[in-house]
């Protein structure tokens, strides 16, 4: 099942073979016209710890041509989050959702989860786990999102 809706509807409808889940877009926003990849993590996600770098390299690979990395923690004690990420670094957008409201509403099934939402609204792609085998798919799947966005003026 593919959707096509605006943005913001767009992060309220994920949708998982045919079941379709909500998200809150305002914890997510700024995201309008950009292509978004959604990660959501703990500090005791081993994948995580391998994600991380991955994620940082390719906001810097394409965040200036309209990608927007968005990763939601999980864990209930914010200092295991921050113990995480002084020995993980992030360098995108962080979100904190220790009560998993986020998580329930996207329908996250292990750690990390991740969608990612072309700049039309559309829910490309989900992945359940990080396999690093896989990044070339993942980046693939990115680049082709982005090939989409309108031309800047």
């Amino acid at each position: 099942m593919r959707l096509k809706v605006s943005l913001p509807i767009a992060i309220v409808l994920l949708c998982a073979a045919t079941t379709v889940r909500a998200a809150p877009p305002p914890a997510l926003e700024p995201i309008e016209g950009r292509v978004v990849w959604v990660d959501f993590w703990a500090s005791w996600c081993v994948p995580c710890r391998r994600s991380f770098p991955w994620l940082n390299s390719i906001q810097r690979k394409y965040g200036p041509a309209g990608l927007q990395i968005i990763a939601v923690n999980l864990d209930k004690d914010r200092a295991l989050a921050d113990g995480f990420l002084a020995e993980v670094p992030a360098e995108f957008s962080l979100r904190f959702d220790p009560s998993a409201a986020l998580a329930k509403e996207f329908g996250v099934q292990a750690m990390p989860s991740s969608y990612l939402i072309d700049a039309s609204g559309n829910v490309l792609a989900s992945h359940f786990g990080f396999k690093t085998a896989e990044t070339a798919d993942y980046e693939r799947a990115i680049a082709a999102a982005l090939e989409r966005l309108p031309a800047k003026q």
